[in-house]
């Protein structure tokens, strides 16, 4: 009787996850075994092939999601948390924390360029989801065929629109539709595997093996297509923090896969039967009737899965910038209750453009499949490489022990990115290009930054020593505490040099606060708050925040109470200095990408506005640095 609530609290979880975490991979059945029988791969519709084709699709979803990510991904959390980031962040959690930004090195460059691919498949996800769904109203007659483009439009700037009023209310439903999804599509292909049992020995891994020997450059060719059924799967590992590792199994185990299963199957049953079915294999499984209901419940599917993507997107970008890779930007808290759910609008106006672009450039989802997959492959690719640093490094796990485990993923990771491959000059260049140039936006902002840093570490003098030379001129304390905001606590932040060089005042109390991100989601124990006196009325606060954390300055200064700190937050002045950089042929990065920083700098959100400072109490004193 005590382990019920537990039960049920896990069940919940699960249920949950099926709308978040389950959501790309679970519309896949809209086009993933349609785009295996593509022109361009010349299959006939036979026992033979199609048997071979759901044998691969079975075996990539058990070797993949379940074996992969289920049982050995997932265990590399970072304090529970999950994702591109996250994992790379535990993967150098060994090194020191450095006084500048972290150098661009092996694991970083991985990480970096593995978020970059996720950004490119959060635009392609809800674009082929959005059309694959719409697409259903042509199935019956191809009157209405002319209405799919403006129809995913709609979906997709309504959609986009409703993001600034976060997720809260419809969240709830989000599960119990996503159940009646994975049902629906469990009913549909079972109703039709019965009816041609042959199929069912695809469960055989010897089918995919003749398949590939019978068919060798077609077959390599169509695993970039039998990859459509496992895009989303990385989600189960970037939502870990969300769910936990127990909901996130027993919603794969319970509903999941034997849903994907016995759909695969169903389709696969009904070209047997029906050849020309081929076109559109998911609707044609539905009878007449049930068509329209299919497709407004096939929308909501691909909507929600949308969500999901976006979702991800957002907490992406609120971790880059936590971590030092992507400038500030305004994020608002959607729900008071759960501090994941976030909005940032400048990543919401950017994905839309890019989604809408998308939709008007293919203007199908059999186009758009071209495209799709190759961002998911590379992600995987890379996640693996990442984790055989975290088992060397983490767990300490022997060169051989690590190198078998995570070579034969690799193996099967390689594949399919070699597969999907062929897609660029068809279209798959997109994401590698999307991709280059957040790595590169990436990369120039972390490189900007650390060249700031080195000119304010070469010329702003020590703390401590400037401090005593200052106490001991005869300058006047006027009432009051001023907060100095630095990037540095050994450093004299600039702010503070200006004012004392120019107003040649002090006052009462002086508070030299530096924020800074360790490589974990949430600190705990106060935020890991340090104050050191440094002289009479004079103190250093060290916070160190997560990741996964946005600093809130007075909130933090509140919390100082209890280590005797008294700040009086209505009568404090922020001094805060800003840097305005100057682009120089000086060596550092090339001129081009330091002016890119400059730019990126100016259109960053104030610092004032991101720590949550009222913009009445601060004072900007600028400086200016040549990089």
């Amino acid at each position: 009787m005590s382990n019920q609530p537990e039960r049920s609290t896990t069940a919940g979880l699960a249920l949950a996850a099926l709308g978040v975490v389950y959501g790309d991979i679970g519309t896949s059945p809209l086009y993933a075994l349609r785009e295996c029988f593509h022109a361009s791969h010349d299959l006939p519709v036979t026992l033979p092939v199609i048997t071979g084709l759901l044998s691969l699709i079975i075996w990539a979803l058990l070797l993949v999601v379940t074996v992969k990510y289920l049982l050995f991904v997932l265990r590399a959390d970072n304090q529970g948390e999950g994702g591109i980031l996250a994992l790379m962040a535990l993967g150098q959690r060994h090194r020191e924390e450095s006084a500048f930004p972290l150098h661009i090195g092996p694991v970083i460059a991985l990480g970096l360029f593995g978020a970059s691919l996720v950004y490119g498949d959060g635009i392609i996800t809800p674009a082929i989801s959005v059309l694959s769904a719409v697409e259903g109203i042509a199935v019956e007659t191809t009157a209405y065929q002319s209405y799919t483009l403006p129809i995913a439009i709609t979906v997709l700037l309504t959609f986009f629109a409703i993001q600034s009023h976060g997720t809260g209310r419809l969240g709830g439903w989000f599960g119990p539709i996503m159940l009646l999804w994975f049902i629906t599509l469990a009913v549909l292909g079972i109703r039709s595997a019965v009816q041609t049992p042959e199929v069912f020995t695809a469960f055989s891994p010897h089918h995919a093996a003749q398949f590939l020997l019978a068919h060798p450059t077609q077959g390599f060719a169509v695993l970039g297509s039998v990859f459509l059924v496992l895009t989303g799967a990385e989600a189960l590992y970037a939502d870990m923090g969300h769910f936990g590792k127990g909901p996130i199994r027993l919603g794969w185990y319970s509903v999941v896969l034997p849903s994907l299963v016995l759909q695969y199957l169903g389709q696969g049953a009904l070209l047997v039967r029906q050849p020309d079915a081929v076109t559109n294999p998911f609707y044609l499984l539905a009878p007449g009737w049930f068509l329209l209901p299919l497709v407004v419940l096939a929308t909501l599917a691909t909507v929600i899965a949308s969500q999901a993507m976006l979702s991800g997107a957002f907490s992406l970008t609120q971790q880059a910038i936590q971590l030092g890779y992507l400038p500030r930007m305004a994020i608002r808290y959607t729900s008071a209750s759960q501090i994941g759910q976030i909005y940032v609008p400048a990543m919401n106006v950017m994905m839309l453009i890019g989604t809408i672009g998308l939709v008007l450039f293919f203007q199908t989802s059999s186009h758009l499949a071209a495209a799709y997959g190759i961002a998911v492959a590379g992600t995987m690719v890379i996640s693996t490489l990442l984790v055989f640093v975290v088992a060397r490094r983490q767990w300490k796990w022997s060169w051989p022990l690590a190198g078998l485990v995570t070579g034969l993923f690799l193996t099967l990771d390689l594949s399919f990115f070699g597969a999907n491959a062929l897609k660029i000059p068809h279209g798959g260049w997109l994401p590698l290009v999307l991709g280059a140039g957040l790595f590169l936006l990436m990369a120039t902002w972390n490189g900007g930054r650390r060249l700031v840093a080195k000119h304010l570490w070469s010329k702003m003098p020590q703390l401590t020593t400037y401090l005593k030379e200052v106490l001991a001129q005869p300058l006047p304390r006027i009432s009051g505490t001023a907060v100095y905001l630095t990037q540095f606590p050994d450093l004299t932040p600039p702010s503070f040099v200006q004012n004392v060089r120019h107003n040649k005042v002090l006052h009462e109390q002086l508070v030299f606060l530096t924020t800074t991100t360790a490589r974990v989601p949430i600190v705990t124990g106060s935020h890991h708050v340090r104050i050191d006196p440094l002289a009479p009325g004079v103190r250093r606060v060290v916070v160190q925040y997560g990741f996964m954390e946005t600093p809130d300055i007075t909130r933090l200064l509140a919390a100082c109470r209890a280590q005797g700190l008294e700040v009086d937050l209505a009568g404090a002045t922020f001094f805060l200095s800003r840097v305005n950089s100057i682009a120089t042929p000086k060596p550092g990065m090339a001129l081009w990408r330091e002016r890119l920083f400059v730019f990126l700098s100016r259109n960053s959100q104030r610092a004032s506005s991101f720590f949550h400072i009222p913009a009445e109490q601060v004072v900007e004193i600028g400086v200016v640095v040549e990089i």
